[in-house]
């Protein structure tokens, strides 16, 4: 998932939170009545849930969440990317209100942001023995969470290259997909900047988990050249997966678990880590201030760490697990999916992957600006 809108530089300004939208434990105390409302509101991304085959309106691994706890969810497949639903709960949240949601799904920046304004409730670590367990090693102390307190990963993804054989031949470098002849008018890039601009920081020689402004600029320069060229023929969210599917593009900028999702359809469109490196990212379950079913919302978040549970999800999402022990628990389901390396990746896919850096209010302001006008958004 991943996905950012585009916005414009007031939006932007508006987004990333303004002076007096700050919360904290003590200014906006939140409620806990789980013990006698049994319910949860739970918002995700579309199609990132296990459902049942013969009725896409059901998914199993709730069902027998509620079955077995009494628990009644709500699931609503409402976060269509980052910046359109930090606008939905962005006034509730500064407000020190309640969103009508008990957890909800966002990316690891998104996430950053929202522990920076104070905005959600601190995880009870005692309600999540499984997380605890069993939370991949590679994804704890994340540099916006680094005492792991707050964001819980849902599922992670790789942002690489994509191409559809039937119209290309194999695109393996980013200056390719930029530059080569046959791609003119054929390629697009990701409206997230992260997975983007990581990627074309990659390609420069540059560390996205670690860089400088003129380094930032240097790779934004590439991204240019692509767009004047004409080289790149739009900048998208989620649907580049319709046109790459269509052959009406011929390469581009995506992610991992679309690609799996699409190659089970035609084995010609391929997922490539570039030569120069991967971007990696988690989207997080969070539990917003004034949630008020917390402890309920911790015992979903900790049954989706069973390894058995996100064996099922990741059958269905195919993106990163993020839970040690599924990939044995998936041989079960599918023997195939446990040797993809791209929902159970290895150390060598590992060792190319980079996680953008943590940006400061400043930082994400003048970067997202430069990125926006450098795309013409």
């Amino acid at each position: 998932m991943a996905s950012g809108a585009l916005v414009t530089t007031g939006g932007l300004l508006s987004a990333c939170g303004t002076e007096g939208t700050a919360q904290n434990a003590d200014s906006c105390v939140s409620e806990d009545t789980s013990s006698t409302d049994k319910k949860l509101a739970f918002s995700n991304w579309p199609q990132y849930m296990d459902v049942d085959e013969k009725d896409e309106s059901k998914h199993p691994s709730l069902i027998s969440f509620q079955d077995s706890t009494g628990i009644e969810v709500t699931y609503t497949e409402d976060v269509n990317d980052n910046d359109e639903f930090f606008g939905k709960v962005q006034n509730q949240l500064a407000g020190c209100q309640p969103t009508d949601r008990d957890i909800f799904v966002l990316t690891d920046w998104m996430a950053g942001r929202l522990i920076r304004l104070g905005w959600l409730q601190k995880l009870n670590k005692a309600n999540l023995p499984n997380v605890q367990s069993n939370l991949l090693r590679s994804l704890r102390a994340r540099p916006f969470d680094k005492n792991d307190e707050y964001a819980v990963p849902w599922q992670s993804g790789l942002t690489g290259i994509a191409y559809n054989g039937s119209v290309t031949g194999e695109v393996r470098t980013i200056d390719e997909l930029l530059t080569r002849a046959d791609l003119k008018g054929k390629v697009t890039c990701l409206t997230e900047m992260r997975d983007t601009m990581g990627l074309m920081l990659l390609a420069n020689g540059h560390d996205p988990s670690n860089f400088t402004e003129a380094q930032f600029d240097d790779a934004l320069e590439k991204l240019k050249r692509g767009v004047s060229s004409g080289q790149i023929r739009r900048f998208t969210g989620n649907d580049y997966s319709t046109d790459l599917a269509k052959g009406d593009i011929a390469a581009c900028i995506a992610w991992s678990g679309d690609v799996i999702q699409l190659s089970a359809e035609n084995e010609k469109i391929k997922f490539v880590a570039p030569d120069s490196g991967l971007m990696l990212w988690s989207d997080n379950m969070l539990i917003p201030n004034k949630a008020a079913r917390k402890a309920n919302a911790e015992k979903l978040i900790d049954y989706y760490y069973d390894p058995s549970v996100a064996a099922e999800v990741a059958a269905y999402v195919n993106y990163i697990c993020p839970v040690e022990g599924a990939q044995e628990k998936i041989t079960e389901i599918d023997p195939d999916l446990a040797e993809n390396p791209l929902i159970f990746p290895d150390d060598a896919t590992m060792n190319k992957t980079k996680v953008f850096m943590a940006l400061d209010e400043a930082q994400e302001r003048s970067y997202s600006t430069k990125f926006q006008q450098a795309i013409g958004a």
